[in-house]
């Protein structure tokens, strides 16, 4: 670094990595994010995919973009409008010009700008030259070019070369954020280490991005942002995806049953198939059913050997699976269904977010079958939801249904790697008489959960299936009353499950005007939304989260009594505020929804908190 470049203390910083889909920018996203987590900063990210596989090359519909705030302060959003925009190409620019902030620094690679990438682009001039991004910070970067020209000695065909002018790149961004280099080098080494000349390309091309930044002093101040204070322990980054997957592992784990996955590929809950395949060595067992039915009735029928069963989908897998679910519910064993979900309906958006299977997972079934539902909040704490799911389904021999979605999927988000202590305890209930005198529909007391034994447990054979059960013997019959008084366990036993549940918990103001609910996903933009209008001296307002959907906390009531009006913010046209409604018919509902395939941004939520604020 020059000695006579300033540094610029900032809090928080946004910034967002866009090219082809070809141009790796996950990777140089994932790279960033890793070396930001080194530094001690919190973070949240999210990746913004093309929704076709082979979308035309520099046309906007290709582009793939990755999203990143950094700060030194605690982070629960990927941000809203962008600091830094790193563009490979005219289409990336198109499409994301407008996320910039006014003064926001743009680095394009101008070797792209050509003629023929302009008008893929459907630019009529090239914006690098004419006046339209004066109110930016503009740096022309020759990022192709000079990547060429510092791997021109490793033999690599110029195709190959190009592919590494992202670490170019991201060379520049190491620059502006005072990023050690060595650093993200060990990165690059631990991403190549098996291909060793592509490790050196990258490495080059890292160096010559950094040297370019420093050489051409093209930058007034470099970004410093000091360090988070997160809460002491070991840390890694880490995707909603991949914490589910581990989550399970702990449950496993803690509960000392096997873990098995019945499950089909699917956008975008195909990672946790496949992070959950690369784990025999910890005991999970993986089965890539020929399609969801098979898939979900294979999860049905490990689970009454005895393992942790677990089948993951989205949406449109979730249809399919819901005839089998009523299996698993009225057989009353422990299944744990996670659903990521995407913009619907039927094929939709598969690359994009959307909270709109809600319905679906309260009352996607024939008959009375209701289910435990939660949804996980942020990438991290999809280990921890994961992990609760499959708590209280074997705790109380029921399905449940997590629903997570594709902002929490693949997004990141620091994790601590929590102590096998600090678990809570999976108390699955025991039968401890003499097993002459157990019946296989017999229940604690309390909860009313079905006592869970394997068919292959000497003295425990048994038969169970989707026709109804008699009381205790689990027997066939159709005897009318019978059938009421087991459709009402079933649904008692659900309710029950709110004694042990955590209450429900507000920030802000503890009664007043206005609170804010939201659910799943929507936590950290509402949180922000909040915390900053709190901040700015707004004390009549309030934010209640919600994980536990079905049954809610058991103080749920207690709290919307305290507030005039209740403003919920969802991803789709209204599911969770109709639901509330349908529970809580008595109090003032407003809604807010989006349903763009994108998630909500802080500056969102806050003016419609305003402007419900001057309404009231």
């Amino acid at each position: 670094m020059s000695e006579h470049v300033l540094e610029k203390e900032m809090r928080k910083v946004v910034v967002r990595f866009s090219g082809d889909s070809g141009d790796g920018m996950q990777l140089t996203g994932d790279m960033f994010s890793q070396s930001s987590g080194q530094e001690g900063l919190d973070l949240t990210t999210t990746p913004d995919f093309p929704a076709e596989i082979r979308a035309p090359q520099g046309s906007i519909g290709g582009v793939s973009s990755f999203q990143i705030q950094i700060g030194g302060t605690e982070i629960y959003t990927p941000g809203d409008q962008v600091d830094v925009l790193v563009v490979m190409n005219p289409a990336a620019l198109k499409a994301n010009i407008s996320m910039l902030k006014p003064g926001g620094t743009i680095i394009a690679d101008m070797d792209s700008f050509s003629p023929r990438n302009l008008k893929k682009a459907e630019y009529e001039s090239n914006p690098l030259e004419d006046d339209s991004l004066d109110e930016y910070h503009v740096i022309q970067a020759p990022a192709t070019s000079l990547t060429k020209s510092a791997l021109k000695d490793l033999g690599l065909e110029n195709q190959a070369m190009s592919r590494s002018k992202n670490m170019f790149a991201l060379g520049i961004v190491t620059y502006i954020f005072s990023r050690p280099l060595e650093k993200v080098k060990t990165l690059i080494d631990n991403k190549f280490g098996n291909k060793p000349t592509i490790a050196e390309a990258n490495k080059l091309a890292l160096e010559a991005g950094f040297n370019f930044s420093e050489s051409t002093e093209l930058f007034s101040a470099s970004i410093v942002i000091p360090p988070a204070n997160l809460p002491k322990g070991t840390y890694r980054n880490i995707d909603g995806n991949t914490a589910a997957a581990w989550g399970l592992l702990a449950a496993a784990e803690k509960s000392g049953r096997k873990l098995s996955l019945s499950s089909y590929p699917i956008t975008p809950a195909s990672e946790i198939l496949h992070e959950l395949s690369a784990r025999k060595d910890m005991g999970a067992i993986v089965f890539q059913a020929e399609d969801e039915i098979a898939a979900i009735c294979a999860a049905i029928g490990a689970s009454f050997s005895g393992n942790l069963s677990v089948t993951t989908t989205s949406g449109p897998g979730l249809s399919l699976k819901s005839e089998a679910m009523g299996l698993a519910l009225i057989s009353e064993i422990p299944l744990v269904i996670i659903n990521v979900q995407r913009a619907g309906p039927s094929t939709g958006l598969p690359t994009k977010t959307e909270q709109s299977d809600l319905y679906q997972a309260l009352y996607g079934r024939h008959g009375d079958a209701p289910l435990v539902v939660m949804a996980a909040s942020s990438p991290d704490d999809c280990f921890r939801f994961s992990y609760e799911a499959a708590k209280i389904a074997m705790e109380h021999s029921t399905p449940v249904i997590l629903l997570s979605d594709t902002y929490l999927a693949s997004g990141t988000s620091p994790w601590r790697i929590p102590d096998k202590e600090e678990l809570p305890e999976i108390r699955i209930p025991q039968f401890d008489k003499n097993p002459e005198e157990w019946e296989p529909f017999q229940r604690e007391p309390e909860f009313l959960s079905r006592y869970w034994k394997s068919p292959g447990d000497a003295g425990f054979e048994h038969r169970i299936g989707g026709l109804e059960k008699k009381e205790n013997t689990g027997n066939l019959t159709y005897e009318p009353a019978n059938h009421e008084k087991m459709t009402k366990i079933r649904a008692e036993k659900i309710a029950r499950i709110a004694k042990k549940l955590p209450t429900l918990k507000t920030i802000g103001a503890q009664r007043g005007k206005l609170l804010v609910v939201g659910w799943g996903s929507t936590h950290g933009a509402i949180n922000t939304a909040v915390t900053e209008l709190l901040e700015e001296g707004e004390a009549d307002v309030g934010f209640a989260h919600f994980n536990y959907i079905n049954p809610l906390p058991a103080n749920t009531e207690e709290i919307f009594k305290k507030y005039e009006h209740i403003l919920v913010c969802e991803l789709n046209n209204g599911q969770f505020v109709n639901y509330l409604k349908s529970q809580f018919p008595e109090f003032r509902y407003k809604q807010f929804n989006k349903i763009q395939g994108q998630a909500f941004f802080t500056s969102e939520i806050k003016a419609e908190i305003i402007n419900q604020l001057t309404l009231i």
